[in-house]
């Protein structure tokens, strides 16, 4: 059944725009796409601007009609759309003072929908069309019957949109309201939204998180290969088909005579079976599709009376029962895993037609749960990838896609990656059907035209890798997952490491404003009671294997490094094996127990910070010739330890320089060697300049006169 389309809405003619004036002035167009005039009264369709990928067209279209079909509420609301969309237009200038960059269509449609709330209520209230006569009590008495049905912060977009048509009642044919109800006040004070330190995204739980990311790397690096290896025998198999119908049997025959080919029977595990499709039964479908009949072609489904189906079911039904079968019938194997139970096995128990659609979603899914995860990048920009969006930035792998929050200009942006994002995005590129976007047209999940919604993937993930969980051995324990709470999670975990501050800044786009100190890129980061634990174990589970190593490294002869806290930490690691010579000599622990040292090292309770610079020893119970808390005049409340902003690591008593560090420190003295060579140096420059000079020359020096003295006592071995 065709709907037929909206009947036109009486249109009234506007003091202000014209009937023919195109409704968008103020951005740039897609060429060819026609663009709506401002007297079309029941859609606008804004195909003309560039649509962000992650909205879907229906959010780009706005309606005038329903709520708004009476002429002077339709008027209205395509006076306050044109306002909106167009704040460059003279009309608007002259008038009032809007912000210079044009509202999206999305939010223009949000508006004119709740303008059509506002029409409807006023109606059944017996309110006058004329904004004119209303009282400022009318507009609170609205705010009023809302704040029953809906939550503070849709208030708050209804007080905007009021306070909206007081501002632009100049531009009203007929006026706005006289008076804004709430002047003086904020939309959120008045909606009663308490303002917060933090963002209100929660993160993702810790179990979920590491079990989303695991499953997502698996598919990605595991089992992609299985999955793209069956979609190109699928697609080999539809490309070589013939349509002689009348060849049937013979081609049966020969696929049987060859002893290699095996007969494709269904699953029925990981994919729910349709009608007909019990596991275990001949998938007739696609054997005919393997003896090179189409697809579609009914050649195994008997009607009354067909002897020639029945023979050929018959023989191919004789070859399965001798076991001559394929499950699925795409793949011979698969890659194995080990799961959790310490069985292992293949991962999925055998693809076909139907269960390869599946898991083309589920990888696609898995390529984006794992950008999204691992770069922190907002579900808008992952969405604008394009094919070869994998580049280099400053000679390290980068992705550059483009960043639509808060710039008008869309700036083509660039996140710095890790090789399993680059892997990612590789996949996803070979599934997308999109001539241009990765992350678009597909087959299934249409929610949009690009047949791509980003809830869905997430959702629809979880739940595919919980159903195979008896083959995978991957389970992800299900809650809340939105596209949103991936950036935010990373943020916080981004902020746990050392220098992680920084990194955050880059990674979300906000270095000007952490040079500000902005409280924005400080509440994405904001700890979480839920992760709080399991960092703090992680973290010092790692800062144990580390030192560990430097105490391995210690006792092969090996140099950690140089300084008073090297020094230290060495005669902590000869204590520790002096502890454990006693024990074996006691009979109280064998020769090479690993595990009773690596006790000791524990209970020795060493305390030390791996740094890029340099490694910090400092304890905190006792941080005695810590040059960092030296002449502090006030230590921030609730902080234990150093202050990593004020390390001197060339004059504190706690300091490792290692020779991994060595490299750093001669290129910063190269790097000032350079700028001292500049005549135009203001002389306080050049003085600033020449002492930090001299004290990384001193780093320098002490490392080196330490790396020769432990040389000549190893016969000149470092």
């Amino acid at each position: 059944m065709i709907t037929p389309p909206p009947s036109p809405i009486p249109s009234l003619l506007s003091g202000r725009f014209g009937d023919d004036e195109p409704v968008l002035q103020s951005a740039p167009l897609l060429p060819g796409v026609p663009v709506p005039t401002f007297g079309q009264s029941v859609k606008w369709s804004l195909a003309a601007v560039r649509r962000p990928a992650n909205i879907t067209p229906s959010s780009w279209n706005i309606h005038f009609n329903g709520r708004l079909s009476d002429p002077v509420w339709n008027l209205r609301a395509r006076e306050m759309a044109m306002s909106l969309l167009n704040p460059a237009h003279p009309m608007v200038r002259a008038a009032v003072h809007l912000r210079s960059r044009p509202a999206q269509g999305r939010s223009v449609r949000v508006t004119t929908t709740e303008l059509g709330v506002l029409a409807s209520w006023a109606g059944e209230n017996g309110l006058p069309a004329d904004l004119t006569r209303w009282q400022n009590d009318d507009c609170r008495a609205f705010i009023a019957y809302k704040a029953e049905e809906v939550e503070p912060a849709s208030i708050r977009g209804y007080i905007l949109l009021i306070k909206l048509l007081h501002r632009l009642s100049p531009l009203l044919s007929g006026g706005g309201l006289a008076a804004d109800p709430w002047f003086g006040i904020t939309a959120r004070k008045a909606a009663n939204i308490h303002k917060t330190s933090g963002v209100s995204t929660p993160n993702i739980v810790p179990d979920t998180w590491f079990a989303m990311v695991r499953a997502a790397w698996q598919y990605v690096h595991v089992f992609s290969a299985d999955i793209l290896a069956a979609r190109r025998r699928y697609t080999e198999l539809q490309a070589t088909r013939i349509t002689v119908r009348s060849r049937r049997e013979e081609l049966l025959d020969a696929f049987l005579a060859n002893p290699a080919n095996r007969v494709p029977v269904h699953t029925g595990r990981i994919t729910p079976t349709a009608r007909g499709m019990a596991p275990g039964g001949v998938n007739w479908r696609l054997l005919s599709l393997m003896i090179g009949l189409k697809q579609d072609v009914r050649a195994f489904h008997p009607t009354p009376g067909t002897a020639l189906v029945r023979r050929m079911r018959a023989k191919a039904q004789a070859a399965a029962d001798a076991g001559r079968v394929l499950p699925g019938g795409l793949l011979e194997s698969f890659a194995t895993v080990t799961r959790p139970d310490g069985t292992s096995g293949p991962w999925h128990p055998g693809l076909c037609s139907r269960s390869l659609v599946d898991e083309e979603l589920a990888l696609r899914s898995a390529a984006y749960v794992l950008i999204a995860a691992l770069t922190t990048m907002r579900d808008s920009e992952i969405r604008e990838l394009a094919r070869g969006a994998v580049t280099e930035y400053y000679g390290a792998p980068a992705i550059t896609s483009i960043k639509r929050k808060d710039d008008p200009n869309l700036p083509v942006e660039r996140w710095w990656i890790i090789e399993p994002v680059a892997e990612a995005i590789a996949v996803a590129e070979q599934l997308s059907q999109h001539d241009e976007l990765i992350f678009s047209s597909h087959q299934a999940f249409r929610k949009d035209a690009n047949g791509f919604s980003s809830l869905v993937v997430v959702r629809k993930f979880i739940e595919k890798v919980n159903v195979g969980t008896e083959y995978h051995g991957l389970h992800i324990p299900p809650s809340r997952v939105t596209p949103h709470m991936f950036r935010k999670t990373m943020a916080m975990l981004i902020e746990t490491e050392p220098g992680g501050e920084i990194a955050l800044g880059i990674q979300l786009k906000h270095v000007a404003a952490r040079a500000l100190a902005n409280r924005i890129t400080h509440s994405y980061a904001a700890p979480d009671p839920a992760w709080e634990k399991l960092l703090g174990t992680a973290v010092e589970r790692a800062r144990f294997e580390r030192l560990n190593d430097f105490y391995d490294a210690h006792h092969a002869g090996q140099n950690i490094g140089f300084g008073p806290g090297a020094d230290h930490l060495k005669a902590q690691f000869d204590d520790v094996k002096a502890a454990m010579t006693d024990l074996v000599a006691n009979g109280k622990a064998r020769q090479g127990d690993r595990r009773v040292e690596l006790d000791l090292l524990r209970k020795a309770r060493i305390s030390i910070r791996f740094g890029k610079l340099n490694h910090c020893t400092v304890n905190e119970a006792n941080p005695v010739g810590a040059k960092c808390l030296e002449d502090v005049v006030k230590i921030p409340d609730g902080h234990r330890g150093p202050l990593i902003d004020r390390c001197q690591p060339g004059r504190c008593a706690n300091s490792i320089i290692g020779p991994e560090h060595l490299l750093i420190w001669r290129s910063e003295k190269a790097s000032l060697d350079r700028l001292r060579q500049d005549g135009k140096l203001p002389a306080v420059r050049r003085a600033a300049l020449e002492r930090q000079a001299e004290d990384v020359q001193e780093v320098i020096d002490r490392a080196e006169q330490a790396q020769q003295q432990l040389a000549s006592r190893n016969g000149g071995a470092v």
